[in-house]
């Protein structure tokens, strides 16, 4: 690859007249916009408590009044299904195919997004277009599940992993548009001091563009948490399986037992809302960041 200095003085923008900022005042309150929030809320809420409620129910109770809301919690449910379930295996699994998975997305996303927002490569709106083009394409199971079995990697946790990290999505369109909004003085007093293109996206961008990785990493995150078909695939051995998986399998045994299967249901997906609440202000950031580039 050229040096950093090569690529800024080929890509250097003309200059443009700043124009004036204009602010523009609201005199009235949006009620139709906390309206429709408020009804938004109670669409997204009520079935988060419904499963809730059907969870804190007896069999005997669920049975004489499947939607009725709980008289006696059956706080039991929850350690029964977990044990039954196997979770806890499953659990430690879903964190290690997680946090592996997301991160290679992420580094791919950084090191892909990058040069193909400054135009650093051949082919940059190609690239871009690329990246569209991917988020609409169907997965190519078959060919995975065959590349993995030449690979002698079939129902292991490396080869999952793999073709988790390499499931990008829309991980480097997201990363180009946070580019985007960075100004490109940076590179040019960078390539004037003559630091090199890898020191300068690791050192310098990567600090800068923490928001937009963490929002790549939580969105990668939550579909590796919420996989289900690559791992029914591509893992035979049901000890290597993730919670998803795991949680399909409880509903095939226990699908009788709406309180049961309800409350393993929460057990899945408690960990990411737990999650969301703290990483919730990465996310938005690095959304509204990459909207503005």
């Amino acid at each position: 690859m050229s040096t950093l200095a090569e690529l800024v003085h080929d890509k250097r923008p003309a200059r443009r007249s700043a124009k004036p900022n204009r602010s523009v005042r609201i005199g009235r309150r949006p009620i139709g916009a906390y309206i429709c929030a408020a009804l938004l809320m109670v669409l997204f809420l009520f079935p988060l408590a419904f499963l809730v409620n059907t969870a804190l129910k007896s069999p005997a109770e669920f049975i004489s009044n499947p939607i009725g809301i709980v008289h006696h919690p059956n706080w039991e449910n929850f350690p029964i299904a977990w044990e039954m379930g196997n979770f806890g295996s499953y659990f430690l699994n879903t964190v290690l195919y997680t946090v592996a998975g997301a991160g290679i997305g992420t580094a791919i996303a950084l090191v892909m997004g990058f040069p193909v927002a400054r135009g650093y490569i051949r082919g940059a709106r190609l690239w871009n277009a690329l990246f569209v083009v991917v988020m609409f394409l169907p997965n190519a199971l078959m060919t995975q599940f065959h590349l993995l079995i030449q690979l002698h990697l079939y129902n292991t946790q490396l080869g999952y992993i793999m073709m988790l990290g390499v499931g990008v999505g829309v991980g480097p369109l997201l990363f180009r548009g946070f580019v985007l909004s960075l100004p490109r003085e940076l590179d040019e007093a960078a390539a004037v001091d003559g630091i090199g293109y890898w020191r300068y996206l690791l050192t310098f961008i990567l600090p800068l563009a923490k928001p937009a990785l963490a929002t790549v990493f939580i969105l990668q995150a939550v579909w590796i948490w919420n996989e289900i078909i690559l791992a029914t695939i591509l893992l035979a051995d049901p000890s290597k399986w993730p919670i998803a998986t795991g949680l399909n399998a409880f509903k095939g045994l226990y699908s009788n037992n709406w309180a049961l299967l309800s409350a393993a249901t929460l057990i899945v997906a408690v960990p990411l809302m737990v999650g969301y609440v703290f990483i919730q202000k990465y996310l938005v950031n690095g959304v509204v960041g990459a909207v503005k580039g």
